[in-house]
């Protein structure tokens, strides 16, 4: 779990604060009105951020990677349209032939 703090409170401990971050390898949150602004992190834990970040794959990317391979058409079914043409075609149901 982070240690919270307020900006205010943390201008005034930065010192302190980098020294729990460094040395006692905890996490600070640095809050405004209660909400999280920044965090302090350690240096070891950016990198391992860093890495988390760059073996990532976008899941856009990933499912259009994933749906392009499915499915291919089969070789046979590229000119048969052009063979057989329009199969039925539309007729008045009034008119006769």
């Amino acid at each position: 779990m982070a240690y919270e703090i307020p900006v205010t409170q943390a201008r005034a401990e930065l010192a302190d604060l980098i020294n729990r971050v460094v040395y006692g390898g905890e996490r600070v949150v640095v809050t405004r009105h209660g909400k999280p602004l920044v965090a302090l992190v350690s240096a070891a834990d950016l990198e391992r951020l860093k890495g988390l970040e760059d073996a990532e794959v976008p899941a856009d990317e990933s499912a259009a990677a994933s749906v392009s391979t499915l499915h291919t058409p089969a070789p046979s079914a590229t000119g048969e349209r052009g063979r057989f043409g329009i199969a039925a075609e539309h007729r008045d149901p009034g008119a006769r032939s």
